[in-house]
């Protein structure tokens, strides 16, 4: 491999390791700590600011600039020879600070929504280990280490989602969200194994790079080998081709299946999404955390890092899976009445839209979304967190039987919570794309490339930037349904209730400050001077490929107008429908409704088809072992134990039997013959006349 690094500068290097691993001396720190130890929180917000101040720099000295990368040797298996070390370009210091910036305001919030809990020093534990976990993950060089970094964020994760392990909702979730990240890392170490085998190396700037071997490789003729409509002219490097087996094809389109299972599974796309709903059995401000910008973002960034290995056959298999999530998880958010799930349905189609626009070659754009959707997603949580936090407290307060998230017990609570009603309507502008919101800039932006990518192409594949298209306007009917039945009307809690008393707010200022800073980056000033432009926005030019041109057309017009026009008369629709209740209101039967409020019966059709089968192979494996393997072990142990039975008696009685005959006999012997052996002259004499006459006899008669 080619072991010359282009750019190095030690102190970013420093900087860098220390914004990576001050989480996990945070959690080291709290892991000694008694449980109820307030000062655990404290120590982990203290590291994650100093990281999030080193992200910054780092940030700022890397962003659109020379990469950085720096490695050593890190061990030796015969003649392969793996580096460690940190690749810094503009992706992954975007992710390391949005990572820092996320959780920042996360820990804050913490703070003060987990003071009462009982394992208080334990939570903060596991949330600096997870940091440390994804910002490790988004540095690293090597796959090797991509690898362990990314078996580290799930293992964390599966800690968070079952913080409160005595619920045996949330035991499940998080074994749940384990097995199914499992099979995603099944299809990452495959595809990891299947590159290693064709390249010989583990370093993803040399296999993934503005010129690595991946980029211009791809499936001819039967073998993964330089592909010539990949390959540009001027591109010479001999000393390459020598160091790479030519695999069967095969093994490309395999590398690439599993690299999708690693995506669908972490990043919660079709078929392996239904781990995030039930995952909302955690902390809420876990919630913020993980599937906001964190962890479900490892799969559009593990998209971001290998996308040269991708063929355009492969990338519109991700557009069509990425379109169909999307669409899927915004038909269910349309009926649901759990606030947090709500929320997760909703995440699953943002991130379907990201692989949606990393199929159609919107490569910008995709993490562009991914980075607002981050700040308005970790937004919506937080409100979200002290919406049931406040009615966890009537709940208890009045001693009612009620989900604290269910938004048919609320209503009208934007005159007892002002900040956090305001927050949830910036956070609800971002995600439904409104104007003057980051959400608008980086939405349409996919939108628009979706539907310059499907000109020319066939009427199927039409569909996606049309579903897409419709997504968005189901996305503005259930926010805003959320919001009007959350913050509209009447408190419906106290109109079946009437005698409850309550005093709800929006609570301190570790509550206030995350919501405001959130907020604030949810607009388009943080992104973009241009509210209505998105190749005007800094982080699109700073991710978009190089040979990407900007292309004027009526999709730069008419898509914008015509989605946000209709997206206001649908938030609209929203209102009449759930507050003024004087309109046209959907029904809460048919085919469809039960379709949508059942989640498409996806959990169900995976605990018919695969859960039980899986059982009952398992109950039949169990008793084939008990039965049979078991049985004929004990059989043989009987016929054993009765064969040593056996065996015993004869030793004991025949064999030790016949020993003691020969022993009594030569004793008996022995007995007799000492008699003559007295030391008597006599007796002597008469032995030998009697020997003498004994012969004499024997000669007369024989």
């Amino acid at each position: 491999m080619n072991t010359a690094l282009s750019h190095t500068d030690p102190i970013i290097i420093s900087y860098t390791i220390a914004a990576v691993v001050l989480p996990l001396f945070a959690a080291l720190i709290n892991f000694c700590l008694p449980e109820k130890s307030k000062l655990s929180g404290w120590i982990s917000t203290l590291a994650i600011l100093v990281g999030c101040v080193l992200s910054a720099i780092v940030f700022a000295r890397v962003w659109n600039l020379q990469p950085l990368h720096t490695q050593k040797l890190w061990f030796t298996i015969g003649n392969t020879k793996v580096f460690a070390g940190i690749l810094l370009n503009n992706i992954s210091v975007l992710m390391l600070l949005l990572v820092s910036l996320i959780a920042l305001p996360v820990h804050i919030y913490s703070t003060a929504y987990m003071k009462h809990d009982n394992r208080y020093s334990r939570y903060f534990t596991y949330l600096s280990f997870f940091c440390f976990s994804m910002l490790g993950l988004v540095v690293v060089d090597s796959l090797v280490l991509f690898y362990a970094f990314w078996e580290l964020v799930g293992f964390s994760s599966y800690l968070l989602i079952g913080f409160w392990f005595t619920k045996d909702k949330a035991v499940q979730a998080n074994k749940k969200a384990f097995i199914m990240n499992r099979i995603g890392d099944i299809g990452l170490l495959s595809a990891i194994i299947i590159i290693f085998a064709q390249f010989h190396t583990f370093d993803i700037d040399t296999l993934f790079g503005e010129h690595g071997l991946v980029k211009f490789m791809g499936p001819d003729k039967g073998l993964w080998t330089f592909s010539p409509d990949r390959m540009p002219s001027n591109y010479g490097s001999v000393w390459v081709r020598g160091t790479m087996t030519k695999l069967p094809a095969i093994w490309q389109y395999i590398a690439c299946t599993g690299i999708f299972l690693a995506v669908a599974a972490k990043s919660a796309q079709f078929p392996l999404h239904t781990w995030l709903p039930d995952a909302m059995e955690g902390p809420t401000s876990v919630s913020a955390l993980i599937h906001a910008a964190t962890m479900v973002a490892a799969g559009v960034f593990l998209l971001g890092r290998v996308y040269p290995m991708f063929t355009d056959t492969e990338l519109t298999v991700l557009a069509v899976i990425g379109c169909f999530t999307a669409f899927m998880a915004a038909t269910i958010a349309l009926t649901q009445n759990d606030l947090k799930r709500v929320l997760a349905y909703s995440t699953i189609s943002q991130l379907g839209y990201m692989i949606l626009a990393m199929g159609v070659g919107a490569y910008g754009s995709s993490l562009f979304h991914l980075a607002t959707h981050a700040f308005f997603k970790c937004l919506l949580f937080l409100v979200a967190g002290i919406v049931i936090h406040e009615m966890q407290h009537i709940k208890e307060k009045n001693d009612l039987d009620i989900d604290p998230q269910n938004i048919l017990h609320m209503g009208g609570l934007r005159k007892k919570l002002p900040l956090t009603f305001i927050a949830a309507v910036v956070g609800s502008l971002a995600l439904i794309g409104i104007p003057l919101t980051s959400g608008y800039l980086s939405k349409d932006g996919i939108l628009i490339q979706a539907f310059e990518w499907s000109e020319g192409r066939s009427a199927w594949l039409k569909l996606i930037p049309a579903g897409a298209l419709f997504t968005s306007w189901l996305t503005a009917f259930y926010v805003s349904r959320l919001i009007v039945k959350v913050f509209f009307g009447e408190f419906r809690l106290l109109k079946s209730n009437p005698e409850i008393k309550f005093h709800i707010s929006d609570g301190g200022w570790q509550y206030k400050l995350p919501l405001i800073l959130l907020a604030v980056c949810s607009l388009f000033p943080l992104f973009s001077f241009n509210p209505f432009f998105y190749e005007s926005a800094w982080l699109f030019n700073g991710l978009k490929p190089a040979e990407f041109l900007a292309r004027e057309n009526i999709y730069h017009t008419i898509i914008p107008v015509g989605v946000n026009i209709l997206s206001v008369f649908v938030m609209y629709a929203a209102y009449a429908i759930y507050v003024k209740q004087n309109t046209f209101s959907f029904p809460q039967t048919g085919f469809l409704y039960r379709l949508s409020y059942n989640q498409w019966y996806l959990d169900k059709i995976y605990k018919k088809v695969i859960v039980k089968p899986i059982l009952g192979l398992g109950k039949t494996c169990f008793w084939f072992d008990r039965n049979i393997i078991d049985g004929l072990i004990h059989l043989i142990e009987r016929t054993s134990r009765m064969v040593a039975s056996i065996a015993a008696w004869c030793d004991k009685y025949i064999v030790d039997g016949f020993l003691h005959l020969m022993a009594a006999l030569v004793q008996s012997i022995g007995n007799f013959a000492r008699k003559f052996q007295n030391g008597k002259v006599q007796y002597y004499l008469y032995s030998m006349l009697l020997i003498v006459l004994v012969l004499f006899i024997l000669k007369i008669l024989i």
